[in-house]
């Protein structure tokens, strides 16, 4: 099977241009193809994964992956996919965020001569006259067009500043100045960049003539990627300060049964007919899928030990055996206490398992939290500091929820 065809059987790949010559390339290892993270955090999240898993399977099959960092597109903010405009962040949080970036990207891609590239856009974009830009690039725009586009249409309703309007064209001017730099004669995108990446290949032709090598694809489902990785809480970070190993392996051991074998194709490196033969699993066979899915990620992104330490700790909590050391923990802090005492409902919410006390008392009122293993029934429960010392208590709440409390 090629590296294309295998593309393909993983759900990996939506829609192309050029696919007989998209092909070729890919297969013999002649692609020098873009990514592009706008380093809008300090830290990638799961939704950034499969773009990262792409990139490091076609390197493994001899292709050279540009990882473009956002540096100068974060200045404006991506409207696709948002009901709002994003919050203007600083030169010095953007540049922070970069950085942050490129140390965990490097877990995943081979960079170094000859290898995958770091680029950053804010070393075309930032110095632009814009006058002369408008000239060279906006000229080959039609705001007809451009309106016409998924990730503006969604907004026009509720209102599009002039600022993110100019989103497409500096995406579309990135791929243009990695052509000219680099050879770059590929970019990957999520299904929600289609217009934007469209704008980058004509751009190209027309800038440089119809024979132009620009070749673009968009990954499947990666606006969902974008959605998978959100919890109640927040997103899930590659950063382990942020989201334990722990609670990585959890988010992905909790996936939909309906979902498990897509992203064990999508998600993870093990071979292909190791997955179909999973696909008539069910019950409890689904949930050693789980744990494969959990472990393969986890290993992935932390580490084969964090892998094994977050699988042990799984083990502990829900099948009664293994070492449970290595659960979150939430350290309470003097100003958790009120007049010596923190209750049930303080637990709950301070350390995150639920967003307010009022949520905390609808989970203990429904019978969905334990302390301890030991059902939770009255709102009104309250604790000393002794009690959260040493080893603290195993709060969970529902199924999935659970964290060790300490003092």
């Amino acid at each position: 099977m090629t590296i294309f065809d295998e593309l393909k059987a993983r759900g990996l790949l939506a829609q192309l241009t050029d696919e007989e010559e998209i092909k070729e390339l890919i297969n013999n290892g002649k692609a020098v193809f873009y990514i592009g993270f706008d380093p809008t955090a300090d830290s990638l999240h799961v939704g950034h994964f499969m773009a990262l898993c792409l990139m490091k399977r076609l390197q493994m099959a001899g292709n050279r992956p540009i990882a473009l960092i956002g540096g100068g597109t974060a200045m404006i903010g991506d409207p696709s996919g948002r009901s709002d405009m994003r919050t203007m962040m600083t030169v010095e949080q953007i540049d922070h965020n970069c950085e942050c970036f490129k140390k965990q990207m490097s877990r995943f891609i081979e960079f170094g001569e000859g290898k995958a590239m770091m680029v950053n856009n804010a070393d075309w974009l930032r110095g632009l006259n814009y006058i002369e830009f408008l000239r060279e690039v906006g000229a080959h725009f039609s705001v007809n067009r451009m309106l016409t586009a998924e990730c503006y249409k969604q907004r026009m309703e509720k209102g599009l500043s002039f600022l993110e309007f100019n989103y497409m064209i500096m995406q579309s001017y990135d791929f243009l100045e990695l052509y000219k730099r680099y050879g770059c004669n590929m970019q990957f995108g999520g299904d929600d960049q289609w217009s934007n990446m469209l704008g980058g290949t004509e751009l190209i032709r027309r800038k440089l003539g119809k024979n132009a090598c620009a070749m673009t694809i968009t990954l499947l489902l990666n606006s969902e990627g974008k959605k998978m990785g959100k919890t109640q809480k927040g997103a899930v970070w590659l950063d382990p300060e942020k989201t334990s190993p722990f609670e990585f392996y959890q988010y992905w051991r909790n996936v939909g049964d309906a979902d498990v074998l897509k992203c064990l194709r999508m998600l993870t490196f093990l071979p292909l007919e190791q997955i179909d033969e999973m696909d008539h699993w069910e019950g409890s066979q689904l949930n050693q899928a789980k744990e494969i899915l959990a472990f393969e990620l986890t290993k992935l992104v932390h580490g084969e030990e964090e892998a094994m330490k977050a699988q042990e700790s799984a083990k502990a909590l829900f099948a009664g055996g293994g070492d449970d050391a290595n659960m979150p923990t939430y350290e309470l802090k003097d100003e958790d206490f009120l007049n010596g005492k923190i209750d049930i409902l303080g637990v709950l919410a301070s350390s995150g398992l639920c967003a307010s006390r009022s949520e905390a008392r609808r989970a203990v009122e429904q019978g969905g939290v334990t302390v301890d293993g030991e059902k939770v029934t009255d709102v009104k429960l309250s604790f000393d500091p002794e009690k959260f010392a040493g080893e603290g208590i195993v709060v969970k709440r529902g199924k999935k929820s659970f964290k060790r409390i300490v003092k």
